[in-house]
């Protein structure tokens, strides 16, 4: 008994590296944007295009994560999908064009969003196994990931270096470390009389309302990232500099509320708390929407990025628990909530072109708002975690 709690310990600190890992490849990329855009030559119109493909190739490839777990078990599988996310990290500063950036930032985004679900299907295992909330914590460790690989990014950006060997170098690294930790996951596999999941598969009706409380949070998230700096910019007037702070200051609170969020959870449950969140992102939307100086508005995304900090993490898990195949419910909700960050960008600026900033802004509080109605269909999740539970009590152990 004791050598299992310290195993299931063991293995939530090795899915925790994982995420931080995953987060590093994005952060690495995102920062070296404007150098693969000079290098593939493209124009601003081409690389919102380029932009959407990783969104699309991760939709595409999520539902077939669970039958790549299924066949060569979780810790083998996750070993291989983060690898092949974190060398594609390398492909999209090779791309010499437009054809071939697309081409990449597909692959990018299609191993992206299988080592996504692989992650996320182990991390529910290890918070079922210890009978508390962690998938804040993991999710907040994506986001220390994300900042890390962000802050090399700058570092190299700011020497002048070539994105390829920057990418070559950080994807050689990551490739290490996740390889490493996957040493210590779960190796979970399925029992003799368990059936393998479909190829591909539509995400499965239990994931479906699960996915739309992710879908409303996501298009907050994707929103604030890509226009809270214009927001600011263009409506109230700021500088680049302050404009581009109100960015970071979001990030920052998602990042601090993910850490701290499963204290939260634990002490009132996924519902109480994603309803709380509602609360607090539509306030933070109305500041935003209201503004007349920079600090109201940066107050705004700060209480808007606390609001959903925890819901997508809180919807993996509930889809974790939603039926007997937790991988493909996992990617369901992943299918619905990555379409939801495809979409969010480019339907901000469709609305802010026809009407405003303050309109687009509009809807996204009104969407918030559905983080407070609907944070029900979260309530299994708490229903079925255990309130004290032996590591070996919460879940059947699946291993042989």
């Amino acid at each position: 008994m004791l050598y299992e709690r310290h195993e299931v310990r063991r293995a939530r600190y090795a899915v925790a590296a994982v995420f931080a890992v995953h987060g590093a490849v994005t952060g690495s990329f995102a920062t070296r944007v404007p150098w693969i855009q000079d290098h593939a030559s493209v124009s601003a119109g081409q690389l919102g295009l380029a932009l959407a493909f990783p969104a699309l190739g991760a939709s595409l490839a999520m539902p077939l994560a669970g039958s790549v777990s299924h066949r060569f078990g979780a810790r083998t599988a996750l070993r291989g999908l983060i690898s092949l996310w974190t060398l594609s990290l390398v492909l999209p500063a090779l791309a010499p064009n437009l054809p071939t950036l697309c081409l990449a930032l597909f692959v990018y985004g299609a191993t992206a969003g299988m080592a996504d679900v692989a992650m996320n299907a182990l991390g529910v295992e290890v918070e079922n196994r210890l009978g508390r909330s962690i998938m804040s914590g993991l999710h907040g460790m994506w986001s220390a990931g994300a900042l890390i690989g962000a802050a090399g990014g700058t570092l190299a950006a700011h020497l002048g270096s070539d994105a390829r060997l920057h990418h070559v170098l950080a994807a050689a690294t990551l490739t290490v470390l996740g390889v490493a930790a996957c040493r210590w996951v779960l190796d979970l596999r399925p029992t003799e009389d368990e059936e393998p999941p479909p190829r591909f598969a539509l995400p499965p009706r239990s994931a479906l309302l699960i996915g739309a409380i992710g879908f409303c949070a996501v298009f907050a998230e994707g929103a604030s990232l890509d226009w809270s700096a214009v927001y600011l910019r263009d409506e109230l007037g700021t500088s680049d500099g302050l404009a581009a702070a109100s960015t970071t200051g979001f990030m920052l609170t998602m990042a601090v509320a993910r850490l701290v969020g499963d204290a939260v959870v634990n002490r009132f449950g996924a519902v109480r708390t994603v309803r709380a969140g509602g609360v607090l992102a539509v306030l933070g939307g109305v500041l935003i929407v209201v503004a007349e100086h920079p600090a109201t508005a940066m107050t705004g995304f700060a209480l808007l990025g606390l609001g959903i900090a925890v819901v997508v993490p809180l919807c993996f898990a509930a889809a974790g628990r939603s039926g007997p195949n937790p991988s493909q419910a996992i990617a369901g909700v992943a299918t619905i909530t990555y379409t939801s960050g495809l979409v969010a960008p480019s339907a901000i600026g469709t609305l802010a072109q026809a009407t405003s900033l303050v309109v687009s802004f509009g809807l996204v509080t009104v969407l918030a708002g559905g983080l407070a109605g609907f944070a029900g269909v979260l309530r299994n999740g708490d229903k079925d975690r255990p309130k004290v539970s032996p590591p070996s009590a919460a879940v059947p152990d699946r291993r042989p």
